[in-house]
């Protein structure tokens, strides 16, 4: 995400990628996923792409549920593993047929641990990936997805964008239910729409922040093709 944007801190909730017009962020999206795809595996990127991401209007103003985005699977990680047959397995906690190996660590585009891209390095805290959507993979909320995914000043005008984790960052729950922290779906909200990333584990983001990253994370997505 940081190569693509041409930015270290990386594109924040504005996702456009060129787009313009209604439904720009979500086409935007789609078109990160697959110049991601390109880059990881020459050819990957001519599949149709689409990122698991909700907005309140779509081309024709009505609402877009992410799970209705990214056809009926099965779908698979780069290196062949499977994530989910369909959708029924994929709205869990954590998709409940996924290879073993992934199934608590979501990979990257190469099919490395999202929670250690660089195996050379210690673990980074980069658990936080934009979704705008609830536990059913539905709009979460007008709030939620940074008008659409156009939006990275950072202005609580903006909203605060739904997240889901990688990678369970705990189990949460308590009393009353709580927050599930290991929901690859939807989790809590990030502190803002600017452009931002924190690697390091801080117990959440820093006061007075405003970013996609701040509370771990580097405003990461979720990419499906519509074919394996």
């Amino acid at each position: 995400m940081r190569e693509v944007s041409g930015s270290q801190d990386g594109f924040g909730g504005d996702l456009r990628f060129g787009e313009t017009g209604p439904g720009a962020g979500l086409r935007g999206a789609d078109k990160i996923c697959a110049t991601i795809a390109e880059k990881s595996l020459p050819g990957a990127g001519s599949k149709t792409w689409r990122a698991f991401l909700s907005a309140t209007a779509g081309e024709d103003g009505k609402q877009v549920n992410a799970i209705d985005r990214i056809g009926e699977g099965p779908w698979y990680d780069r290196l062949g593993r499977l994530v989910a047959n369909e959708k029924a397995e994929l709205l869990n906690t954590r998709p409940s047929k996924a290879d073993a190996a992934i199934m608590n660590d979501l990979p990257n585009e190469d099919g490395v641990p999202n929670h250690q891209p660089d195996p050379a390095q210690p673990e980074v805290d980069n658990h936080d990936t934009l979704t705008g959507s609830n536990p059913q993979g539905q709009l979460q909320g007008a709030n939620a997805t940074c008008k659409d995914w156009t939006a990275k000043t950072g202005d609580r005008s903006e909203g605060t964008p739904q997240v889901g984790h990688s990678w369970p960052r705990g189990t949460g729950g308590g009393p009353g239910g709580g927050l599930n922290f290991a929901h690859w779906i939807t989790t809590h909200n990030a502190p803002g729409c600017a452009p931002g990333v924190n690697l390091v584990d801080s117990g959440g983001p820093a006061p007075g922040s405003n970013t996609v990253g701040g509370g771990g994370g580097y405003g990461g997505i979720y990419c499906f093709a519509l074919t394996p």
